[in-house]
């Protein structure tokens, strides 16, 4: 098995469970931290530590794995992808972030007129 650095889910964050963690991982993995074919913990064990259910965990796995990040298979488990997807990265992490942003400022009470002027007045002010 592997053992992750500490991974910390909070009930104060507005981003979903599944989103905190994928996040932490995806950046556990894009930093090395997690090496190439490491196998990650299977779902329920992870779920049972951290509290979670394993249908959050689960969610985690498969938008890893739709990131390129990860590969799961029966038998075998999930595990860290020997190369991400070409050209997911980029644009899945850019999309991240903007769905992270919109969820905030949703939570916040801001519609859809309110964040799209945000975000553009983010570009205005930024070179």
């Amino acid at each position: 098995m592997t053992d992750l650095p500490a991974l910390t889910v909070r009930s104060t964050d507005p981003t979903p469970p599944y989103e905190q963690l994928r996040r932490q991982l995806a950046a556990l993995i894009n930093d090395g931290v997690l090496a190439r074919g490491q196998r990650l913990p299977p779902l329920r064990q992870l779920a049972g530590d951290l509290g979670l259910a394993v249908g959050t965990v689960a969610r985690t796995y498969r938008e890893l794995e739709v990131a390129g990040l990860v590969e799961s298979r029966r038998g075998r488990g999930t595990r860290v992808a020997d190369l991400p997807a070409a050209g997911t990265g980029e644009a899945s992490a850019l999309l991240r972030a903007a769905e992270d942003f919109v969820r905030r400022a949703r939570a916040l009470g801001a519609g859809r007129p309110e964040i799209v002027a945000t975000v553009h007045q983010a570009l205005d002010g930024l070179p």
